[in-house]
């Protein structure tokens, strides 16, 4: 991928990121508990909902990291349910690739597995706070696997920051706004979401109490 380009489309999608963080108007929650809250509002980038969770995570910010990181040692794929493979596609900068993801099918088979080829840009902040920003691209040399249903991921991503006074501590924010594609009633989407990233949170948890004790 061109690098300039890449460069051009991730700057965005990172500024679209911050805005998401600091504009807290119009979220309504929809799922509470377990130290995690996911809320929605309205997507401005296509018809459905963007969602936000926030969770404070034990374990270190290098740790959660870890974790959850969409690069080339992440852990991911070995405890999140909702990630069948994770893999780098093109490598552009030291923080920066093309990476494709498969999710495994989903509410009784009602979502058939889904790809996902991703531009992916990792950023730190002055407190420590790492970054990831993704959105999906076109990318010739990854076209749709057969039994997979190519979703797309607009700007989406998550911050992984410190708490102050709590070192083993980590907070996370995380935005998804996924177009799932197919023909998949709304009402089955609507409830995926936040039950997925509730989900998420607590498989983490477990994740970082597994990997590093």
């Amino acid at each position: 991928m061109d690098p300039a380009l890449a460069a051009q489309i991730s700057e965005a999608v990172a500024e679209k990121m911050l805005q998401y963080r600091r504009d807290e108007s119009g979220w309504k929650i929809c799922r509470e508990g377990n130290r995690v809250s996911v809320s929605w509002r309205p997507s401005v980038e296509f018809p459905g909902n963007l969602y936000r969770g926030e969770g404070i995570v034990n374990g270190t910010p290098e740790q959660v990291w870890d974790c959850v990181k969409p690069l080339a040692g992440t852990l991911r794929d070995k405890w999140d349910e909702n990630v069948n493979s994770f893999e780098i596609i093109e490598s552009i900068t030291d923080t920066q690739c093309v990476s494709r993801t498969t999710t495994p099918s989903a509410v009784m088979k009602l979502i058939s597995p889904r790809d996902f080829v991703d531009l992916v840009l990792v950023k730190t902040y002055e407190d420590g706070t790492i970054s990831s920003n993704a959105t999906s691209v076109e990318y010739l040399l990854c076209p749709p696997k057969p039994g997979y249903v190519r979703g797309f991921n607009h700007p989406c991503g998550c911050f992984c920051g410190p708490l102050p006074g709590e070192p083993d501590k980590t907070s996370l924010v995380t935005f998804f706004q996924t177009d799932l594609s197919g023909y998949l009633p709304q009402g089955v989407v609507d409830s995926f979401f936040p039950r997925s990233m509730a989900g998420f949170y607590a498989n983490l948890q477990k994740a970082v109490k597994k990997f590093y004790g």
